[in-house]
């Protein structure tokens, strides 16, 4: 099973603008809202990591940031494009993470590479991310799809039951409560967004500029 995007984004992540929360998702006070349970960015690494012993496959054809990069890091194996570029984006929008990253990023690259992706907000092409550890191969643009189509074809020729069993051990033997780890996460950003650092790191994201940060 793979996941990839369209154009030339994987996944970009929550759009902040009014603009990109009306009318699909609402303004920020109703996003905000949802936080108080799991949506689609909270089940969808659930869906991926403990509710099918499919191996799955994120193609990044694109750019994977906030949301986007949780979900590729949930898929078990990694294939990007060379122009692809991945982007935690958490901190400068005043937030920690979300959709199970906190599980699924040290868990690839270790502890302190995970902290320091985070919170420095860095972003990484795709080479200096397969140094790091987060994805696993990386591909010419102009041979991405048909790689990522054989390779997926490759996995084909194992037996499922001996895929599905293999994939239910390693993640037994790195098992967490991943949905409490999830509802947790939710506490914290929903938590991060309502300081008033939240809101002006949000507000200073939009407007191209520095947060005037207060500690409060």
């Amino acid at each position: 099973m793979a996941i990839t995007g369209s154009g030339d984004s994987f996944c970009s992540g929550l759009d902040l603008s009014p603009e990109g929360n009306e009318p699909a998702h609402g303004p920020m006070s109703e996003r905000q809202a949802l936080l108080e349970d799991l949506d689609w960015v909270g089940h969808l690494p659930l869906a991926i990591r403990e509710r099918c012993d499919k191996p799955v496959i994120a193609g990044l054809n694109g750019v994977a940031a906030g949301a986007g990069l949780a979900i590729a890091m949930a898929c078990d194996i990694r294939l990007a494009a060379e122009s692809a570029w991945l982007f935690p984006g958490y901190s400068r929008i005043g937030a920690s993470p979300d959709g199970g990253l906190s599980y699924t990023l040290p868990q690839a690259i270790g502890y302190e590479r995970a902290i320091r992706f985070l919170l420095e907000n860095k972003r990484v092409d795709a080479t200096e991310a397969h140094t790091l550890g987060l994805i696993g191969e990386v591909v010419p643009d102009d041979g991405f799809q048909e790689r990522l189509t054989e390779y997926c074809l490759e996995l084909t020729t194992i037996s499922p039951i001996a895929a599905a069993l293999t994939k239910r051990v390693v993640r037994q033997a790195t098992r967490i409560d991943l949905e409490a780890q999830a509802r947790y996460e939710l506490h914290s950003i929903g938590k991060a967004f309502s300081t008033e650092d939240g809101k002006e790191s949000r507000k200073a994201f939009l407007e191209r500029r520095k947060p005037d940060i207060k500690g409060r």
